[in-house]
């Protein structure tokens, strides 16, 4: 099937934002996806800041937009999944309220998905950029590109062997996915996580049969800065306890199942380990020892071998 064919092209894609703070962030991210130069998009913003700040920056008079305000704060795996609900197109994203859409994003994730029309999600490249837009450097992002370049053509990922690399090595950058709802169905985000419900979700939806692809292009900005939950939960240690705990129960259930490749990859947790130690050294290379011991500790917890 050609991907240009409009009789074979799916319908419009939702971009749903769950929104909880950062306006000025939000009103780049709304005009990113007023820019894009495919028109066939839906704009739905779920608001679950405590001063629904965010239809101030909408242009409601657009039919295309959408503004709910949550009755109370649903944390971050309820509103992903409030915004997986309410969206009514097939194709959604769940588009960072500070992140920004590349033009193109709408017509790449569209054509896409007419050439891989029974794939659960489909993710594309990103390039990072700092609080103004400024291109900036990520330890992690380039060390994902090292373990696991993209090629030329589409990355079809299905099955166990598959989910072992993702545990390997994470290079869907998830801001960038767009999620298929009629094949992933009652599937959502697990409120159990705060860090890792991405990586969760990918992980079960491959675990259940079903495929991701990753295409090629680089349609998506995806900001780095010191406001950004990521950045704080790195801070905090909880990204690298929360991703060892989820790692442990893949370990326990590739065990059970039989999939050696994803209980090894579960046990070796190499990519928390090697971002502890980066984080670590950049902590010591700045004379910041305080903060980089509970970092070793940590470290040295997860490389202690299994005794149980």
């Amino acid at each position: 099937m050609s991907a240009s064919d409009p009789a074979k092209m799916p319908g419009p894609i939702t971009f749903a934002v769950p929104f909880y703070r950062g306006l000025e962030y939000l009103a780049r991210t709304v005009a990113s996806v007023a820019a894009q130069t495919a028109p066939e998009w839906r704009l739905l913003v779920c608001d679950d800041s405590p001063g629904g700040d965010a239809e101030r920056v909408l242009d409601c008079r657009d039919e295309r937009v959408r503004y709910v305000r949550n009755g109370r704060t649903l944390g971050m795996a309820g509103n992903w999944n409030r915004c997986l609900d309410l969206a009514d197109t097939d194709l959604v994203t769940l588009l960072h309220a500070d992140d920004e859409l590349l033009p193109e994003y709408t017509q790449v994730i569209r054509a896409g998905a007419a050439a891989f029309p029974d794939c659960a999600a489909l993710f594309c490249g990103a390039r990072v950029i700092g609080p103004t837009g400024e291109p900036v450097f990520s330890f992690v992002d380039w060390v994902k590109r090292v373990l696991a370049p993209v090629g030329r053509r589409p990355r079809r990922l299905s099955g166990h062997r598959a989910l072992a690399r993702l545990l390997r090595v994470n290079s869907i950058m998830c801001p960038t996915v767009c999620y298929r709802r009629n094949v992933i169905g009652p599937r959502r985000f697990d409120p159990r996580w705060r860090c890792v419900l991405d990586l969760a979700f990918f992980a079960r939806v491959l675990a259940d049969g079903d495929e991701l692809v990753g295409l090629p292009d680089v349609a998506y900005a995806y900001r780095r800065h010191a406001e950004n939950a990521t950045a704080g939960y790195t801070q905090s240690l909880l990204k690298f306890v929360e991703e060892a705990a989820l790692y442990d129960e893949w370990a326990a259930e590739g065990a059970a199942r039989g999939w050696s490749a994803v209980a090894r990859a579960g046990r070796s947790k190499v990519m928390v380990r090697l971002h502890l130690v980066f984080r670590a050294l950049q902590d010591v290379a700045r004379c910041h020892f305080a903060a980089a011991w509970p970092k070793a500790q940590l470290l040295a917890r997860l490389s202690a071998p299994d005794i149980g």
